[in-house]
């Protein structure tokens, strides 16, 4: 009988991904981000995009936003305009509990290496034109984001939508936030397939939670006149070392969902997880949405009753950070909040990062 040779996987040439979390000790602090790139740890053209978590509000997020687009500005030779307009930059503001301010870079590189076929971490960033102040919160922003989404996808070298475990936007601001929000994850929701544009109304935005978004995670700043996308997912054209998967939390102690998240990018834990499986995890990017609801499997809480009802999405972000803190053992989690069709009402929607060796968590 003839010996079945098996089949060898094709080569694929790739580009390198990857990610660095680095810590601020005030939302203008960009001592790391300066250190890495006078070390050489880091090429300044590598980096594509910029998130965030810093404390303060629109003022802080607008200077932290600054202090990055002058020292990026001098170590490319641009303007501080071409440094905004080219590299998106999410500052999420407003920590609270136990939250750690922190950045993330998001560096990309061409490599000389060959992929193997093994799916890996990949990202594609975009930005939609400026809004107009009457499209915002609008199928046209709707419309917008979709487009912007697709093309971040298709720059990610993202095959199938499956394979994309997280959409991060930053929006122009709109009625407080709500409807420009909600009108960019319709429109991520659109793209990744989980909507069907030809049922979206007007009255759809901010209204119909039915519709949402599995893996779209949205924030609104006052900073922002276009929509700046950042799509992650697993491209077999990569060569990082890095993977991202993707869980719901249906609610905000919800366990089994949280391991799923990361049973997704191939860590499975008895229960918890060990510590080398802990240093394995690059970032963690949550979006929370415990204060959509005024109850939590039945029993009440005071979010929207209580002394501070006014920062009930801090202490939501505050809740996630803590449960999923606990389980990786880290505080600089990347945690925004929102209910605007950005998953289930309640739920929260969790995309670990892992480094992998040899394509195996």
């Amino acid at each position: 009988m003839k010996e079945i040779q098996p089949t060898a996987k094709k080569e694929v040439t790739g580009m390198n991904y990857d990610m660095i979390r680095c810590d601020m000790r005030h939302p203008g602090d960009v001592t790391a981000l300066e250190a890495l790139l006078d070390t050489n740890q880091v090429n300044a053209k590598e980096i594509k995009a910029i998130i965030a978590q810093t404390e303060g509000d629109g003022y802080a997020r607008g200077y932290a936003t600054l202090a990055f687009q002058q020292l990026l500005s001098e170590r490319l030779d641009i303007s501080k305009e071409e440094v905004f307009a080219s590299i998106p930059m999410m500052m999420i503001g407003k920590t609270g509990g136990l939250m750690t301010p922190h950045f993330t870079l998001f560096l990309k590189k061409e490599s000389e290496q060959v992929g193997d076929g093994t799916k890996r971490f990949s990202f594609g960033v975009q930005s939609t034109r400026p809004l107009r102040k009457e499209e915002i919160g609008t199928l046209a922003q709707v419309d917008l984001v979709c487009e912007a989404v697709k093309a971040a996808i298709k720059e990610a070298n993202i095959e199938q939508l499956e394979d994309v475990k997280c959409v991060e936007i930053k929006c122009p601001w709109g009625e407080g936030g709500s409807l420009s929000k909600a009108a960019a994850a319709l429109g991520s929701a659109v793209a990744l397939g989980e909507v069907d544009r030809s049922k979206l109304t007007e009255a759809s935005v901010n209204r119909d939670h039915s519709l949402y978004s599995t893996k779209t995670s949205v924030s609104a700043g006052q900073e922002q006149v276009a929509a700046r996308v950042i799509v992650m997912g697993n491209s077999v054209t990569s060569v990082s070392e890095l993977k991202i998967g993707a869980g719901v939390m249906d609610d905000a102690l919800d366990l089994v969902g949280l391991q799923q998240a990361f049973e997704d990018v191939g860590l499975k834990a008895d229960g918890f997880l060990t510590k080398a499986q802990q240093e394995k995890v690059i970032q963690v990017f949550v979006n929370a949405g415990a204060d959509a609801l005024p109850d939590i499997r039945g029993q009440r809480h005071t979010m929207h009753t209580d002394a501070l009802s006014m920062h009930a999405g801090i202490l939501a972000k505050a809740v996630a950070n803590a449960v999923v803190g606990s389980y990786v053992g880290e505080t600089r989690i990347l945690c925004s909040a929102g209910s605007e069709h950005q998953g289930p009402q309640g739920a929260n929607l969790i995309a670990p990062i892992v480094r992998i060796v040899g394509g195996v968590a």
